[in-house]
């Protein structure tokens, strides 16, 4: 609604759906189809980088080509406890099972407890096959699961300020680069590493979150096109009217630039083929 008015020429922004692949076939989209002009923008899946740097069946996209306008926000994941399991630390998660769900295999909320048993000696067991994540949060509070095993901390925030308020949930580790300033005692998942290389695994596969919100135009676009376009961005996001809306709409805004999202984006694809085949073999375990 407010982003045209930055934009010269005021044009009209129309909102469209293109589910498929977890993000692929809009990425795909718009490599392969979209006018390369600058009219075309995709708020992308934060997690485009690390399929194109891992291989991924499907990527035709290269995220290192787009243009990255910029990012609304870097609020972290988190993987949290239920408060009826006594589990309140991720030191706790590493002396007792605790059974998270996940919507499914490919998910983070799969991965990202994988990997914190494999290179932080934590102890989930990890459920998958739920529809979505408001199942894995119904399962918790039927006790059918004690955690769940990714959701986003401004997700929580937003939709259950009443469970962290009343200490129903409990944040074990954040998924981030940084710790979020409002959880400033909860570890970020790359501080669980045993080691230098394990280090870099978790790091890979916390980086996507530096671009949780971002947006991208096609390859190609006129270099002054994309300019006016990462200004408009710029621009609304210091905008009082937006403000307000997404204060309204619960929305968390911690804002960066095209510029700093792109240099997120590309900083995956640089990792050495050992940490990049690492982080594979966690990403696809649950397939196997």
């Amino acid at each position: 609604r407010t982003l045209p008015k930055f934009i010269p020429g005021r044009p009209t922004i129309v909102a469209r759906n293109m589910p498929g692949g977890i993000g692929l076939a809009a990425a795909n989209y718009m490599t392969k189809i979209a006018p390369r002009d600058g009219t075309a923008l995709h708020i992308i899946f934060q997690n485009m980088p690390s399929l194109q740097a891992i291989n991924a069946p499907g990527v035709e996209y290269d995220v290192r080509r787009f243009g990255w306008i910029g990012n609304t926000t870097n609020s972290p994941n988190v993987i949290t406890s239920w408060h009826a399991t006594g589990i309140r630390t991720i030191q706790d998660a590493q002396q007792r099972e605790l059974v998270v769900g996940a919507p499914g295999a490919a998910s983070t909320s799969y991965v990202y407890p994988a990997a914190m048993n494999q290179l932080a000696g934590t102890k989930f067991k990890i459920i998958t096959g739920y529809p979505g994540g408001n199942d894995v949060n119904l399962a918790m509070e039927k006790g059918e699961v004690g955690g769940r095993g990714s959701n986003s901390w401004a997700s929580w925030k937003s939709g259950h300020p009443h469970w962290i308020a009343e200490k129903k949930i409990f944040q074990l580790v954040q998924i981030a680069l940084e710790r979020a300033p409002d959880l400033p005692d909860t570890p970020l998942m790359l501080e669980m590493a045993r080691n230098e290389e394990d280090r870099q695994v978790l790091t890979f596969l916390s980086a996507d979150m530096g671009i949780s919100r971002a947006f991208v135009t096609t390859p190609d676009v006129p270099a002054d096109r994309l300019a006016a376009l990462r200004r408009a961005f710029d621009q609304l996001m210091k905008d009082p009217e937006f403000i307000a809306d997404a204060e309204r709409s619960k929305m968390d805004l911690s804002p960066s630039s095209g510029e700093a999202a792109q240099k997120v984006a590309e900083s995956m694809l640089s990792n050495t083929p050992r940490v990049i085949a690492r982080a594979k073999a966690i990403m696809e375990s649950g397939s196997k």
